[in-house]
């Protein structure tokens, strides 16, 4: 029959009255809170009850905006908009091969940016499908297997090692429990459990890693069995507030889309202002309203890079190319550049900057330190004596083997991640692979929190019985009457003991988790204390740094990125991998962050290097605070733990091996090595591609500059425009396209790492790049009008023309060389490194020759055969841009050298 309430147990609680301070309680008094016996659990009927109250053990969906809407999305800024304009009108005056073609270039950008973008409503999804299918409860008195989504606050679950947790819930039954819970909390042991109420100081809320009685959705058991009462469900767990922070967490603009917006305004200023003066000249002088709209949408044109955008989204997807190749696949177009002006890097430690793979590193034996290489699950390595010399400690770490439920296979070690370490280790110091396949093991003594030892016993070669065990070195002290030397066993008297007790502690100084081995040989087969037993040796075990972690910070250091730890993990160990790695600066735990006002946290942020102990919200915090001091921040992480911070980020980076779906799906980049310094090398590269669009923006503004001028000028002076809006478009989109795709593959400078990131206020359009943008524009219009002025006297207009296009094409041949570097010498060696331009340059040179010389393309940009003679004098006039840029350079030097020489006052 179905379990009915009894009418002495407590009443259900309403929707709001569930306290959510289960940790602090004794299981009893969250049971009867919760309206249940834990030996029955819930009666089927007020499970439905229950159901229909509180919802399903599920995510809430997120918000979907239509795909439409995404797709006009793209259309949302000032270039595109100025864009849209120009073709409605040319379209309405009749120019439709104009239309065309700028609505063209509007649609290959929009789906570029379009299928870029769609991942976003992903990162739900992801947490979703992490959830457990199924749960095992007790219910009506009988345990049942139910869809996990179903599951209710009160519902008893129960549980083994290698289970996955349905819900969060309070322990009831925890025997030698102990949870991996690294995807949420950062903590990279697994953490022991218990029935006991967590213990605290005041109201405050405990972090997660210390609710010791607790349970939370999406981690795993790794050791003993457990019983729970559900205490919350769906978007009400740890994870459902992830979730929840990701659905309304918004992403913050790349610095690049920052630049190009406002890049997008001061184009459309200019174009304005272009257009006006034009109309107001135009009507004093009295044009037809018929040619003043044509020469309008050419000076419209003339004004806006049309490739622009098409170019900066191709380049970018070149960018994501050669990233991926070099291990990190970029999800968000802006972000390849973004990571290139971080200021920061926020990284978690635990599988980013460490291996997640714990290794035994210290070794106290016979008396002596000992030294364990090697990394990781690798049993290549060695047990090395303090003056360097090989040591025999076999004998000494034979407990850590049998007292051991790790076991190696052909892929790795299986188990709990302590235990695993303590194989390796074993092997490393030279005992069979798998020692226990010839030791019979006849009982144990499971792993307890409380008492915080385990001990096997396995039959002896004389038939009596012999007894291992690993655990707390306090612990283990207590129990042991011998400690073993290079003499052999010795009385462990006061100094003996001190000696171990020293060697422990400066393990635990250096961050290292510390255990002890012990052995003795007994008449008894299973008793229930151990006592009598021999301390063998003192184990100190940490996840390691990875290899290349520590090089990697130095080259950011000296980038000019600082790079922060923020991990779950405790104080000291997290002190004590940030000074192997090298990272510097205060610790702060996640309860001093949580009593730190936001501009107490502003304040001393700059000079912490270590947030231990924190909270998933801590992380968006941490994050947030950087923004707000003006950084370009970087978050790096693999566990659902770090998917809101990824989100909140200017760029998130996960870890595509050990990170979880959710913190893949919630970042920008995804690291396929999880290799720390593969980010260093991203930087390199997103610092390059800014360099590179740098140099293609001003390639491509200073043609627009130097159209604007020569249409401006020809209408002051009276004269027929010397080019058509279609011959326009040619020149911004066929002729500068190439070179400028040409230019964002060029190769770093050899001082790209060795600079500080660039200012993240900084514009694209600096004063000085203004300044370079006008004289080559003004060069390239003055040479364009002088061959046109000088061929109408000499020939007809209709040749005229076709030389002024053609030279103004050729002058962007010149200017792709010119606008290659900022500083030193325009022709130099640098210019041979980037086969690629050239390939593009001699492109373009034939496209022109037959848009001029061939008779089909003539008719579609109005143009007329010129001479050889003709051709010398456009490219002669051209070569004016490269010759004028060196001599400005070659004097700026020289004032510089005067200036540096010059005596100060």
């Amino acid at each position: 029959m179905p379990q009915r309430t009894s009418a002495h147990a407590p009443t259900p609680p309403a929707r709001a009255s569930l306290r959510p301070d289960a940790h602090r309680r004794d299981a009893t008094d969250v049971a009867d809170s919760l309206a249940v016996v834990p030996a029955m659990g819930l009666a089927t009927v007020d499970a439905e009850r229950r159901a229909t109250e509180w919802g399903s053990n599920e995510l809430a969906e997120p918000a979907r905006r239509p795909q439409w809407l995404r797709l006009l999305d793209q259309f949302r800024s000032w270039l595109i908009g100025i864009l849209v304009a120009a073709a409605v009108v040319a379209g309405v005056i009749g120019e439709v091969k104009d239309a065309l073609v700028i609505t063209v270039v509007l649609l290959i950008n929009a789906t570029i940016g379009y299928v870029q973008e769609r991942r976003a409503e992903r990162s739900l999804e992801a947490l979703r499908q992490m959830l457990v299918p199924t749960a095992r409860v007790r219910r009506d008195g009988r345990v049942r297997t139910i869809p996990a989504s179903t599951l209710v606050p009160g519902d008893i679950v129960l549980l083994e090692a290698g289970d996955r947790i349905p819900a969060d819930g309070r322990l009831t039954v925890a025997e030698s429990v102990e949870a991996a819970e690294a995807a949420l909390t950062g903590e990279s042991h697994p953490v022991a459990k218990t029935t006991a109420p967590a213990a605290a100081d005041g109201d405050e809320p405990l972090p997660v890693a210390e609710r010791t009685g607790m349970l939370f959705m999406n981690t795993a058991l790794t050791r003993g069995r457990a019983e729970m009462i559900v205490t919350a469900t769906g978007m009400r767990t740890e994870v459902g507030a992830i979730a929840e922070a990701l659905r309304t967490g918004a992403e913050p603009p790349s610095p690049l889309q920052v630049q190009m917006d406002s890049l997008g305004r001061r184009l459309a200023a200019v174009s304005g202002v272009a257009v006006a003066a034009y109309a107001l000249v135009a009507l004093l002088r009295g044009e037809e309203p018929a040619d003043l709209a044509l020469r309008a949408v050419a000076l419209a044109v003339a004004a806006i890079p049309e490739g622009l955008p098409a170019v900066l989204a191709l380049t970018l997807a070149l960018g994501v190319y050669r990233m991926a190749r070099r291990g990190a696949i970029v999800k968000r177009l802006a972000s390849v550049e973004a990571l290139g002006s971080a200021t920061v890097v926020c990284s978690d430690k635990t599988g980013t900057l460490t291996m997640n793979e714990m290794t035994a590193r210290a070794l106290w034996a016979a008396g002596r330190d000992h030294e364990v290489t090697g990394e990781g699950y690798d049993t290549t390595g060695t047990v090395l004596a303090a003056d360097g010399a090989g040591a025999d400690v076999r004998d000494a770490v034979l407990p850590f083997a049998l007292c051991n439920d790790a076991r190696r296979t052909a892929d790795g070690v299986i188990g709990d991640p302590t235990e695993a370490a303590l194989l390796v280790l074993a092997a490393k110091a030279g005992l069979d692979a798998e020692p226990r396949t010839h030791i019979t093991r006849t009982g144990e003594v499971p792993f307890d929190p409380a008492a915080k030892y385990m001990a096997t016993f396995h039959r002896g070669a004389d038939g009596r019985t012999v007894v291992h065990a690993k655990g707390a070195v306090d612990v283990l002290l207590d129990r042991c009457t011998h400690v073993l030397t290079e003499q052999g066993p010795a009385l462990l008297d006061i100094e003996r003991r001190r000696e171990v007790t020293d060697a422990a502690r400066r393990m635990g100084s250096q961050g290292l988790r510390v255990l002890g081995a012990a052995t003795a040989t007994v008449d008894w087969a299973n008793p229930r204390e151990v006592q009598g037993l021999t301390l063998t040796a003192v184990a100190g075990i940490a996840d390691p740094p990875r290899p290349q972690a520590r090089d990697a910070v130095t080259l950011a250091r000296d980038a000019g990125v600082t790079v922060k730890m923020i991990t779950g993990d405790h104080a000291d160990t997290a002190t004590a991998i940030a000074r192997e790695l090298g990272i510097t600066g205060d610790i702060v735990s996640g309860t001093e962050l949580a009593r730190m006002t936001d501009d107490e946290l502003a304040d001393r942020i700059e000079n912490v290097g270590v947030f231990a102990r924190v909270a998933p919200e801590h992380k968006v915090t941490i994050v947030r605070a950087l923004a707000r001091r003006g950084h370009i921040v970087a978050m790096t992480g693999d566990g659902v733990n770090d998917a809101a911070a990824l989100r909140a980020a200017h760029i998130g980076v996960a870890m595509g091996v050990t990170g979880t779906d959710v913190a893949k799906e919630a970042a920008d980049m995804v690291l396929t090595d999880d290799d720390f310094s593969t980010i260093v090398r991203a930087v390199r590269e997103g610092r390059s591609i800014y360099d590179n669009i740098v140099t293609f923006v001003r390639f491509q503004l200073s043609t627009n500059i130097g159209a604007i001028l020569t249409l401006l000028a020809t209408v002051l002076a009276g004269m027929p425009a010397p080019m058509s809006a279609i011959q326009l478009l040619w020149v911004n989109i066929i002729m500068d396209g190439p070179p400028a795709m040409a230019l964002a593959v060029d190769p770093p400078g050899d001082n790209v790492m060795r600079r500080p990131p660039r200012p993240p206020g900084e514009r694209i359009l600096n004063a000085r790049r203004l300044a370079a943008i006008t004289r080559s524009g003004a060069v390239m219009a003055a040479g364009t009008l002088a061959v046109f002025a000088g061929a109408r006297h000499l020939t007809d207009t209709a040749t005229a023309a076709t030389m002024a296009f053609t030279t103004f094409v050729l002058f962007q041949l010149c200017n792709a060389l010119a606008a290659r570097s900022e500083d030193g010498p325009v022709l130099g060696r640098h210019q041979l490194h980037n086969r690629t331009l050239w390939i593009c340059l001699a492109a373009v040179l034939t496209l022109q020759v037959i848009a001029v010389q061939a008779p089909v393309a003539q008719g579609v940009f109005d143009t007329v055969a010129l001479s050889p003679m003709q051709w010398a004098i456009c490219l002669a006039t051209a070569f004016t841009v490269l010759l004028t840029e060196h001599g400005w350079r070659a004097a700026q030097t020289r004032h510089d050298r005067r200036a540096a020489r010059r005596p100060t006052p």
